[in-house]
């Protein structure tokens, strides 16, 4: 019983993981490579380039409660909660922003698209892993396990 408990929290812990080491990674590359990125949000010159380092200054910050979610999540349940609702604010936000950019600005309605998919699936791994390691249905997946 404690195994499947202690597997059960490794899984979560592999998932969330997942998401941090993605949003990490894109930090990283935003904060050390703007000048990929210009294009995809239609900026240029200088502005663009600090607009970008300051996004992965932002994506950087965010992480905080990923780190203690990831370290111990069922100790640091609410930091896992947190980064569940900030992956679904991520998630609504670039929705309903998607939405104002008018098609002609395909390439950057495609930038936005790919972070919807991005914070979507990292929602989905983050309420799987929540699942995991507290409530009722960790007593169903026991189970299975």
């Amino acid at each position: 019983m404690r195994s499947n408990s202690r597997l059960r929290e490794w899984i979560a812990r592999v998932f969330i993981g997942l998401v941090l080491g993605m949003n990490l990674a894109c930090a990283v590359d935003f904060v050390f490579r703007p000048e990929l990125y210009l294009a995809a949000y239609e900026l240029s010159g200088e502005v663009g380039r600090v607009v970008i380092i300051g996004y992965g200054i932002l994506f950087f910050m965010w992480q905080v409660p990923y780190f203690f979610a990831f370290y111990h999540p069922r100790l640091y349940r609410v930091s896992l909660i947190q980064a569940i609702l900030m992956q679904a604010v991520g998630l609504i936000g670039e929705s309903l922003l998607l939405r104002t950019i008018p098609i002609e600005n395909s390439v950057l309605r495609s930038s936005i698209l790919r972070f919807i998919w991005f914070d979507g699936g990292g929602l989905v791994l983050l309420i799987v892993a929540y699942i995991l390691v507290t409530g009722e249905y960790s007593k169903k997946i026991e189970e299975y396990l």
